[in-house]
């Protein structure tokens, strides 16, 4: 349904920053939540920070104050700023689209994934 192409993804030294980027084919607006996963080998995927089409976000408290996500929908472009990163923040960072008015809890509910881009916060 939609394409998504992130990146911006790089190592980084712990109290770096980054900002991601994610590309997509379709016009942004109407009734669509943009979405940050992030995933480490061996473990599940988390959401790591959306955004509705009204401009509502919302963060997972380990990222909350450190990452911003915001949009562009002239570029349909969405973003991560990524500040004070951690070691533990070193994952693939993935961005989702889901046909929804309201960002869903559940990311079964997104229609459409990225291929990822990684992040590597090191010394």
């Amino acid at each position: 349904l939609v394409q998504l192409v992130e990146s911006g993804g790089d190592s980084v030294q712990p109290g770096g920053s980054l900002r991601l980027s994610c590309l997509v084919s379709r016009d942004m607006s109407g009734p669509h939540c943009m979405a940050w996963f992030r995933q480490v080998p061996g473990d599940q995927r988390k959401g790591i920070a959306s955004i509705e089409s009204g401009g509502s976000v919302d963060y997972a408290w380990f990222v909350k104050g450190r990452f911003t996500i915001s949009k562009d929908s002239t570029k349909n472009i969405l973003y991560l700023q990524m500040n004070t990163l951690k070691p533990e923040d070193t994952a693939l960072y993935i961005c989702a689209a889901a046909a929804r008015v309201r960002c869903p809890a559940d990311d079964y509910y997104f229609d459409s994934w990225g291929q990822g881009t990684q992040v590597t916060v090191a010394s």
